[in-house]
């Protein structure tokens, strides 16, 4: 059984490292994207199970990629945590979201909850 696949979609490069971190430490395969065009063309060739997204990215925002991946049928059961700075753009976006996080989100934080989104694989058995 192959992991399920996260898109980490995040201009900074030492918070995405330390998401794709927490999510392979969740089971998860990861995909670091730093820019909004790269992860435009990136969603249009691959279908990630869950995309962990900033708002604010260069080329292409982050609410820009949002409406790209909810307009797309085969981008339908992706499920999508934003990661914001922005409590009020996070509130907003709510209902567009699987998940909504206010930076500073902890390793351990983003490691629980994309378990809990129901697509985290168990652990090997020993």
């Amino acid at each position: 059984m192959s992991k399920p696949l996260a898109f980490i979609i995040e201009d900074d490069e030492d918070l995405s490292v330390i998401f794709a971190e927490a999510l392979q430490a969740a089971h998860f395969d990861t995909e670091i994207i730093h820019a909004g065009d790269k992860a435009i063309t990136r969603l249009a060739a691959v279908t990630p199970d869950l995309v962990v997204l900033d708002l604010h990215l260069p080329n292409v925002s982050g609410m820009g990629i949002l409406k790209q991946i909810r307009a797309t049928p085969r981008l339908a059961r992706t499920k999508v945590i934003i990661a914001t700075a922005d409590p009020v753009m996070g509130d907003a976006l709510r209902d567009q979201v699987d998940l909504a996080l206010i930076k500073p989100i902890s390793f351990g934080q983003l490691r629980d909850l994309a378990s809990r989104v129901g697509l985290a694989l168990p652990p090997a058995s020993a």
